[in-house]
């Protein structure tokens, strides 16, 4: 996975709260083939009808160049299944900013480059009225936890380690392997202060 910290875009509204993985895409779709891509069911039922055609009328259906995607409360909630994050991702998207995300979703995007930006309520609002229903160019600087939309900059809340793991596009093993000196030594003072416990591992 590329690590990143600034990125340039477009950005768009989901002016809806809520949003949980079963809508991000739907079971069903979760047996394709991750190489196949998941880009085409993100919000599947949402956006399409029931002849699969898109609705002209849901917000994401009239900016297919977004990158960045400005989303209500709760955003990511319900089941843990990471192939949420997959339909965002392979769909294009880079970042999404909402008050609030699911906790497993979050720790998925991390995982996968997708930037979970917590921001204020009164933050989203401002940015619900700012972009309205079309799309803004958007500059995202992880760096200093903050991005401009058309202008308006906005701060946003990202976890440090979380943060680190973006830039350097590490995951949970890479990160485990940054501490692997301090892990290999506590590993040798606890077989000299605990052997009991220590497995016995025979060629």
């Amino acid at each position: 996975m590329a690590g990143w910290e600034t990125f340039d875009g477009k950005a768009e509204v989901l002016p809806l709260a809520n949003v949980d993985t079963d809508q991000l895409i739907p079971a069903r779709f979760m047996s394709v083939p991750r190489s196949e891509g998941y880009g085409s069911y993100l919000l599947h039922d949402m956006r399409r009808d029931a002849s699969g055609a898109l609705r002209p009328e849901f917000p994401l259906n009239d900016a297919s160049q977004a990158t960045a995607l400005v989303a209500g409360a709760n955003f990511g909630s319900g089941s843990s299944r990471e192939a949420a994050v997959y339909a965002l991702v392979d769909a294009g998207y880079r970042a999404v900013f909402a008050p609030s995300f699911g906790d497993i979703f979050a720790s998925n995007a991390i995982n996968n480059g997708l930037l979970p930006a917590r921001i204020e309520l009164e933050t989203y609002d401002e940015l619900l009225s700012w972009i309205g229903s079309s799309f803004c160019d958007v500059q995202i600087d992880l760096q200093n936890r903050c991005a401009s939309f058309d202008g308006k900059q906005v701060e946003f809340q990202l976890d440090e380690t979380w943060r680190m793991k973006l830039i350097n596009g590490w995951d949970d093993i890479d990160l485990t392997q940054q501490y692997a000196s301090e892990i290999s030594r506590f590993g040798k003072i606890y077989a000299q202060t605990a052997p009991w416990a220590v497995p016995i591992v025979s060629d």
